[in-house]
């Protein structure tokens, strides 16, 4: 895809004006970071206040009295014991158990709102109205913006004092500076913070009031993956796929109990057997010794050079100030403080198992 021809979010323009580096992702020109360097966005936000446009990812909205039962069609989730303004994280699955993309649910009035990863909102789309008796519509008209940090709620509750009552994964409809917007306390970095679905026209007027704040500062996607990646969470595409089951991708706990007992969604067998009987992996963080980081693609092998897995996702922890990684081993190795070796440039680099996620949550229960 050319320059010429990448889909530009409305807050494009403000990210050329504040001097960041633009570069194609999902299909869009998005910032990778900005003149500070990820390692101090990703400090920043740690300590502080970031503000990230997530406006490529996929808004949906879903009508109809029976939205959520209709959703549970095509995803492992228990979304009809939702409570208005209450969300929850899912995933669309295959016939083979194989994970299509994860989302974020919210239960609203009227149905459901939904939140899909950018590189497969067009076929998940297409999945939900292929499949689904509810009304599908696309947010096209909005932006979403991500304000996360220790410092998120100061920010957005001098705009929007209705922010401070939600707590981590609720949602509500509020005026925030007067642009009508619909929040979530969630996000993908392991911190505090908010997601902010607004209107398009209006975002960035908000993003400038939001970045004039003291404590808040405009962050790219190489800080917004070091922060998910020291959060144990998963990128779709590297650390789960269609290949991936739930529960091999240690996502066992966000099936529900009646959806274990009812199934009832595609690749329900698998799944299920996996719960009660064991997968053959399991994806585990990963602490190299040393400083040198395991990047995705690297070969795991057991203490006697037996290959037992891959990195999915690796690098720095600039929090952690040291290399971490996420992959998956053969389930007798994915006990946590396991030893390994990574295959670094060739030299098989001792490592060892660990618990995720490596830096401690910060969300507001």
């Amino acid at each position: 895809m050319t320059e010429q021809t990448l889909l530009k979010t409305p807050l494009h323009g403000l990210h050329v004006e504040l001097g960041a580096k633009m570069v194609p992702f999902a299909g869009y020109d998005m910032p990778v970071q900005y003149p500070a360097g990820v390692k101090a966005e990703h400090l920043h936000t740690r300590t502080k206040a970031g503000l990230f446009d997530v406006s490529h990812m996929g808004q949906v909205k879903l009508t109809g009295a029976d939205a959520a039962r209709d959703l549970e069609r095509l995803v492992p989730g228990d979304l009809d014991g939702l409570a208005v303004g209450q969300m929850r994280y899912s995933m669309f699955t295959n016939e083979a158990g194989g994970i299509l993309d994860d989302l974020m649910v919210c239960r609203i009035e009227d149905g459901l709102m939904v939140v899909v990863n950018a590189a497969c909102k067009d076929a998940d789309i297409a999945h939900m109205r292929a499949n689904l008796s509810s009304e599908t519509t696309v947010l096209e008209d909005r932006a979403l913006i991500a304000l996360q940090g220790p410092g998120a709620e100061a920010a957005l509750s001098a705009l929007a004092p209705a922010a401070a009552t939600l707590s981590f994964m609720t949602g509500a409809e509020m005026d925030v500076d007067g642009a009508a917007c619909f929040v979530t306390r969630s996000g993908y970095t392991g911190e505090d913070g908010y997601e902010i679905s607004v209107p398009a026209d209006q975002a960035d007027a908000l993003a400038r009031k939001l970045l004039a704040q003291n404590d808040v500062e405009a962050i790219g996607l190489g800080a917004r993956d070091s922060l998910r990646l020291e959060a144990g969470l998963c990128l779709y595409g590297h650390d789960i796929d269609e290949t991936t089951t739930p529960v091999e991708a240690a996502l066992t706990w966000s099936i529900g109990k009646r959806r274990r007992e009812e199934g009832g969604f595609p690749g329900a067998d698998i799944i299920l057997d996996q719960i009660k009987n064991g997968a053959p992996r399991k994806r585990v963080g990963i602490l190299p010794d040393g400083r040198a980081p395991a990047r995705e693609g690297t070969e795991i092998q057991a203490p006697d050079g037996t290959s037992i897995g891959t990195i999915t996702s690796g690098g720095f922890g600039p929090s952690l100030e040291a290399p971490l990684a996420m992959g998956y081993v053969t389930t007798e190795h994915a006990s946590a403080g396991s030893a390994v070796n990574v295959v670094v440039r060739g030299k098989a680099l001792p490592a060892k198992t660990a618990k995720m996620p490596f830096v401690p949550n910060g969300y507001k229960r």
